[in-house]
């Protein structure tokens, strides 16, 4: 528990229901309600709200101080405000060792995990290219705390999905850039892999296969910010995560190595008979993937992800092959795009 409101977030977890559809979604809210609020960012989303909100009022024909007392009055996402302050005060009111401390309700990593957002994505959405490490200190602290202080037994498999998502993300992005924020506010910052670990961590870590449901996430995130890459024709993006995916090796599918232009034509004609891939909770819902051991050789997995269109056609599918030796190795999924085409 590294931050001051950890127990209440241990506490309030308790509240929530893991049958509901939001359960994984609320339980992110509550981990990032603990957290300090980045301004900026914050700042961002309310001026995004904000100036739709101008618009729609402006297409209604409301006058333009009705216009100006109503935007006043917004502020920016806070999912599940009133069920999060009001467990924070009554929390408060049995620990009052709590003081000052306040609780910060605000939606960055969710909203990113709803529309399955890169970090590049986020970045241009908002405008943020001058306060990338603030959105890179905010995920990175956002899964620390999932990882580290949100117990095993809160976590769905879609909870496990999100921290496999935010894990993948900060592998991507340069870590240089957040070892470089982190530096500025404690000097002494060593990385986690620098730190000391209680005994057997490092071989526990090591072998991320030994986990199957941890490992399957870590597989579904991957391949999911490659189709938001692809859906939203950001070839470099895309074969930014091929290479991460393939570690040293060739960048290869069935026809000989991806290349921009490759995945371009493959999307285009994707493109021209479906609306999709949806990526939406029912596009990434685990019954459209399906893993299972290669047959000729045990040391690979098979991955095949449906790819889910706006018609329900779903006649599309990506393929993918998993090393697990390579993966041990790596600490990651080591997989291969074999293949993005009509379902055989």
């Amino acid at each position: 528990m590294n931050q001051t409101l950890s127990l209440y977030l241990m506490d309030t977890l308790q509240l929530l229901d893991p049958e509901s559809p939001e359960y994984a979604l609320d339980l992110i809210t509550l981990v990032e309600s603990i957290l300090e609020n980045p301004e900026i960012i914050l700042r961002k989303q309310l001026d995004r709200l904000k100036t739709e909100k101008m618009a729609e009022m402006k297409m209604a024909g409301i006058e333009f101080d009705q216009r100006i007392n109503e935007l006043e009055k917004m502020e920016y996402p806070k999912p599940q405000r009133d069920f999060i302050y009001g467990t924070f005060n009554a929390f408060a009111v049995k620990h009052p060792w709590v003081g000052e401390e306040n609780i910060r309700p605000k939606s960055i990593v969710r909203e990113m995990f709803e529309s399955y957002l890169s970090f590049a994505d986020y970045v241009r959405t908002y405008d943020l290219q001058r306060s990338e490490g603030l959105l890179l200190r905010h995920i990175s602290s956002t899964f620390k705390v999932l990882a580290q202080t949100v117990p095993d037994g809160a976590k769905t498999d879609e909870v496990r999905e999100i921290e496999a998502y935010l894990s993948a993300m900060l592998r991507q992005v340069d870590s240089s850039l957040l070892d470089a924020w982190e530096k500025m506010q404690d000097p002494n910052f060593l990385r986690p892999e620098q730190s000391l670990q209680m005994p057997g961590a490092e071989e526990a870590a090591r072998d991320v296969t030994r986990d199957r449901k941890t490992f399957t996430a870590g597989i579904r995130a991957r391949l999911f910010t490659l189709l938001q890459a692809l859906k939203v024709a950001d070839w470099e993006e895309a074969l930014a995560v091929l290479a991460l995916a393939a570690g040293s090796g060739p960048m290869e599918g069935r026809d000989g190595p991806w290349t921009a232009d490759g995945l371009k034509s493959l999307m285009e004609r994707y493109g021209s008979t479906h609306q999709g891939p949806r990526l939406d909770p029912e596009g990434r819902n685990q019954r459209h993937t399906y893993v299972q051991a290669k047959a000729e050789d045990p040391g690979f997995l098979v991955v095949q992800q449906m790819l889910v269109d706006d018609a329900d056609d779903n006649d599309w599918a990506l393929e993918l092959e998993v090393d697990l030796q390579a993966s041990r190795a790596a600490g990651q999924p080591v997989m291969r795009l074999v293949s993005l085409d009509e379902y055989r």
